[in-house]
């Protein structure tokens, strides 16, 4: 059913990572992240669903207490596999949110802010935080944009005319597996064992503080790169993208691959994401953007 009106401007909106969730509130005016109400708080992923459930309760909690302004609805930005149109979560074997499997999530938090289902909306993760930088961040200038989160899973969405879509290249064939585990943080671990034997506690983040000092790691940096630039060339050609933004945390490590990865992708314009975690949360709240806007109203959604 098509939803015809929002009582206001003002989206509750949410990104739920593998360790955090991140409240706040955006005004789908002007795409507008109001900061002073983002709260973020760790989540036991690995819990079960009442300490899961409970824990974003509480965190929508603590913002709706913060304000008196009119909220409309409610846009999440989730981590797959799940069904986006239905709001049931279908995550296993990922080490994270195994207890919400095949949960209702959209009723559970209808009810819990007391919104109409069709008012509580969910979109992919990296969808989300590609659309943000499309709307408002590194790719606001760009019509036709291929974007890719690098951190726990390789995310990438593609955009064209400032509508994005999720294209999944995660799960494509590359080299022995999939594209995902050659482009996320568990290469970079499992690589760092496999030439050193040691484990890193401390991800990408360690690995590349080591690398200011360490050759060895250096070339670490520059093989991920050189996977990545083989890997996008297809999808580069076939969807002429004017630019390649790239999102997430292995991005804050750019200046050891973004060198080799620009030189194996001399085609394409590459930016770096510019709005950190508010990206998530404006994609997310965008989906509400087909919808006219009335003069607000009360908020009637307190817990």
């Amino acid at each position: 059913m098509q939803i015809n009106n929002l009582s206001s401007s003002y989206i509750l909106t949410a990104d739920i990572g593998g360790s955090h969730i991140t409240v706040s509130i955006c005004d789908l005016q002007n795409y507008a992240i109001l900061n002073e109400y983002t709260t973020r708080v760790g989540v036991d992923s690995k819990g079960t669903a009442d300490d899961i459930l409970t824990t974003w309760a509480g965190v929508f909690q603590q913002v709706l207490k913060k304000t008196t302004l009119p909220i409309s609805a409610l846009s999440v930005a989730m981590p797959g596999p799940f069904d986006y149109e239905k709001g049931i979560s279908y995550i296993k074997g990922l080490n994270k949110y195994e207890a919400l499997y095949g949960m209702d999530i959209k009723g559970y938090l209808a009810d819990l802010l007391k919104l109409d289902p069709q008012l509580v909306q969910f979109r992919n993760d990296a969808e989300s935080t590609i659309a943000g930088e499309v709307l408002m961040g590194a790719a606001k200038d760009d019509q036709r944009v291929l974007g890719v989160t690098l951190g726990t899973g390789f995310g990438s969405a593609y955009s064209e005319n400032r509508i994005t879509k999720d294209i999944n290249l995660g799960s494509n064939p590359y080299k022995e597996t999939i594209a995902d585990d050659y482009l996320s943080t568990r290469w970079f671990l499992k690589r760092y064992k496999e030439l050193t034997g040691r484990s890193l506690a401390g991800g990408v983040r360690e690995l590349s503080e080591l690398a200011e000092k360490n050759a060895a790691v250096q070339d670490i940096f520059k093989e991920f790169a050189l996977n990545m630039s083989d890997f996008l060339s297809e999808p580069v050609k076939r969807l002429d993208p004017e630019a390649l933004i790239i999102c997430g945390n292995i991005a804050k490590a750019s200046k050891f691959f973004l060198p080799h990865l620009t030189g194996g992708l001399n085609s394409i314009i590459i930016k770096l994401a510019q709005l950190n975690e508010d990206a998530p949360l404006i994609g997310a709240a965008a989906m509400f953007d087909n919808m006219t806007r009335p003069a607000p109203i009360n908020s009637v959604n307190q817990l």
